[in-house]
């Protein structure tokens, strides 16, 4: 596996990767996190990956064949529900791996290259948020690659679906 710097042109791969996930979720019963709809057919989401492919750093990890498998993308900035800190932070806005690959190592090594960027930029900080719902197991899989949960929120989903409640970790890096 190879991981890419990414942009606009990786919209589509990332789009196909969300929406393999949406429909490995349904597939489960867990429609809590992104719900049933794939991310490609809802133009306010095709409109976020486009910003997020603009705007922000994406790290694109490849198969050996070049085919895109996991995709994470990376800010300075964190999303407007996340709880602010007083100090230089990486927040990863993203990430999502091939799930039909899943347990191959896709994601853990999305992370290591998101600690990696963080200490590159004289970064201590590396914090993500997920879906805090269910069972809790997306938080569960972020504490086994070392993430330590500090704030719940809820955000209220569009279209009035309600509220939607997530999990912020972060994990302190040495420089």
């Amino acid at each position: 596996m190879k991981i890419r710097t990414g942009g606009p042109d990786d919209a589509p791969a990332l789009l196909a990767l969300l929406d393999g996930a949406v429909a490995w979720l349904v597939s489960r019963g867990r429609t809590g996190q992104w719900g049933t709809e794939p991310w490609s057919t809802r133009p306010a989401a095709v409109e976020r990956i486009g910003r997020y492919t603009t705007d922000y750093l994406v790290r694109v990890a490849e198969s050996a064949d070049g085919q895109p498998v996991g995709v994470c993308v990376l800010a300075e900035e964190p999303p407007s529900y996340a709880t602010p800190v007083a100090e230089r932070e990486l927040y990863v806005r993203l990430l999502v791996t091939d799930r039909s690959r899943s347990g191959s190592g896709i994601g853990a090594a999305l992370i290591e290259d998101a600690r990696a960027e963080t200490r590159r930029r004289g970064i201590s900080l590396l914090r993500v948020d997920c879906f805090g719902g269910d069972d809790r197991r997306l938080v569960g899989r972020y504490e086994a690659l070392g993430f330590t949960a500090t704030d719940a929120f809820t955000v209220d989903q569009p279209n009035g679906g309600g509220p939607w409640p997530g999990q912020i970790l972060e994990q302190r890096l040495t420089l």
